[in-house]
Formats: C-alpha cells, sequence, structure tokens
C-alpha cells in the first residue's frame, strides 16, 4: 500500500477549536466522575441504571491489581514510530498533531466511510478499564484506559457476512514520526484480528488513561487495547480500520515470523528467541511474576481458540 498523511475531513467536518479544548476539558475530569453518577452535558450516562449497569461491567473486566504510576505509563513506551528507546516516544512525539484526527472505515461493510475522534467521542459511551499491558520483552503495567468497545463501531457500519477479519492501520508520516525514517518495518504499521476477537467485549478503543486524553506517546489520539494479547498487537494512532476476507499480516510478523505470530497470545509456554516470557517484570516492581496465561484474561478469552494448537498458532 502506497504512503499517505492520515485523511483529513472536510473543513465543513473540522471541530472548531473551541470544541476541541472543551474535549480535552471533558477528558481530564473524566477520572474523578467516571462512575460516580450522571455528568451534565457529558455522555458518559443516560440514568442512573445506565451507570449501575456499566460500573457492574467495568468491574467484572477491570483488575483490581495496583494501577501503574501515570508518569511511567507516560515514559516507558515501545512506540517505534518515534524511535526504538523506551524513553524517544515521551522526546519526540510532542511533534504529533492529533486535532482533527479521523478514521477511514472500509472493505466488507454496508457503510464505509470517514469518522472524526471528536465524532467517535460524542456517539459511543466512554468507560474506564483497568487492564494488564505485557509486552513480549518481559515487562508489563496495569494501566487505567478510557475508552469505548471496538464492537459498537464495527456495528454501526453493517459488516457483511464475508467480513472474516479486522486489518488496523497507523499514521505513515515521517514528517511527524522520525522513526519512520529508519527501516525498523515496512511502514505503516499494520495489525489485525479475528472477527470474533475483535467484537469481543475486552477488546476497546481507548481515547484515553488515567482520565485524561490520551498522551501521543501512548498512540493518540485513538488507538486499539487487546488485554489479552502482547502489547505490539494494540495499534496506536489509528487512522484507517478496514473489514476483509481474508486474513491481514500484521507487521511484526511479516519482518520476524519466527518471533511475532498474527495472533500473540500472551503465552507463557511459547518461547521467544530473545525474550523470557515465562515471567514478567511489573514497571514498578523490583521482583519478576509468573505470567498468566491470556494475561490473567483466561476464563473470558480461551473459549474463542478452542481447538487451536496455540503453540503452532502464536
Amino acid at each position: 500500500m502506497a504512503a499517505y498523511r492520515y485523511p483529513r475531513p472536510p473543513a465543513s467536518e473540522i471541530t472548531p477549536r473551541g470544541l476541541y479544548e472543551q474535549r480535552r476539558t471533558f477528558m481530564k475530569g473524566l477520572g474523578s466522575a467516571l462512575f460516580a453518577g450522571a455528568l451534565p452535558g457529558s455522555v458518559l450516562f443516560t440514568s442512573a441504571s445506565s451507570a449501575a449497569s456499566l460500573e457492574t461491567e467495568r468491574r467484572a473486566f477491570s483488575t483490581d491489581e495496583s494501577k501503574t504510576p501515570i508518569e511511567a505509563i507516560k515514559s516507558y513506551n515501545n512506540f517505534y514510530e518515534f524511535g526504538t528507546g523506551k524513553d524517544d516516544p515521551k522526546k519526540h512525539a510532542h511533534q504529533l498533531r492529533t486535532d482533527p484526527w479521523s478514521v477511514q472505515i472500509e472493505g466488507e461493510v454496508e457503510k464505509p466511510g470517514e469518522v472524526t475522534v471528536d465524532e467517535l467521542i460524542s456517539r459511543y459511551t466512554l468507560e474506564e478499564r483497568i487492564y494488564r499491558l505485557r509486552c513480549v520483552e518481559g515487562w508489563s503495567m496495569v494501566i487505567p484506559w478510557v475508552g469505548f468497545p471496538l464492537k459498537a463501531l464495527l456495528e454501526s457500519v453493517k459488516p457483511l457476512s464475508s467480513a472474516k477479519y479486522v486489518a488496523f492501520e497507523t499514521l505513515h508520516d515521517p514528517e511527524q514520526m522520525p522513526g519512520q525514517r529508519r527501516d525498523i518495518i515496512d511502514w505503516p504499521y499494520f495489525e489485525g484480528l479475528r472477527m470474533d476477537e475483535a467484537v469481543h467485549p475486552l477488546t476497546i478503543l481507548a481515547v484515553g488513561l488515567y482520565g485524561e486524553v490520551l498522551p501521543n506517546q501512548n498512540g493518540a489520539p485513538i488507538r486499539l487495547v487487546v488485554p489479552w494479547k502482547y502489547g505490539f498487537k494494540s495499534i496506536k494512532s489509528i487512522v484507517r480500520i478496514r473489514l476483509q476476507e481474508e486474513r491481514p499480516v500484521s507487521s511484526w510478523e511479516a519482518r520476524r515470523p519466527n518471533e511475532y505470530g498474527f495472533y500473540a497470545n500472551v503465552n507463557p509456554n511459547v518461547r521467544h528467541p530473545r525474550w523470557h516470557q515465562a515471567t514478567e517484570r511489573r514497571i514498578g516492581e523490583d521482583r519478576r511474576r509468573r505470567t498468566e496465561m491470556f494475561n490473567g484474561y483466561e476464563e473470558e478469552v480461551a473459549h474463542l481458540y478452542e481447538g487451536m494448537d496455540l503453540e503452532k498458532h502464536f
């Protein structure tokens, strides 16, 4: 696929700066207000009963483990578009322009089109989900994401029966993303999910964390979060979502297929040539802990892979 800049909406669809700043103000107040009741004028809740329902769902999905401090989340990242060092994204991601930002939705759907991030935030109910994030290098975090289920967006575009997979694409713009000037992978970054993975209730599109607008170095303005898979599956700064019949080839799978499989389920039984997978180091802790199957979400997602050899299909 040819390189291109992220799709810019027509002038009539660009969110006025004032409204965008209101969104930032709203997101900053989200952490303390989430699940505490209705917020006047917000998109979170329409009634006390819906708030209670969301709180029940949040608790069912969220871990009760201690959250990783926000400064660690912001300063220790894998985002090779800005460099390969863990602190490179924080150093360089300020160059990324996230206002305005739109996502193109295409492929095997009845209603393809383009939607801005602000439209998505106004359209869908935002929730906080406290998820574990496990990276293939052997470190992990616990992050309070703010977002909405990917399933809601996919249902709105009416997938055709031929849609078996969902492919995602990151912005390609070496001017803003200096890491893309290096031959690390074949840019832009691609990822993909099977349809049943994409519509699983654990899978979300995140627009914030810790009640704040998503920091640039963490994948602003919108990223995927799939908590039972290794972190490289949770693609950042998404500009394109394509529903398709054939299985997509993800970027790291294409680059190093013996190390990075398409499924990328957290599995302590699958050996990585360069990193130990049976244990992990939680950022902020000195000790290593045992890696859990499916990153601790086995009860919720194991049924998706019944009959599969998960050491072969890694």
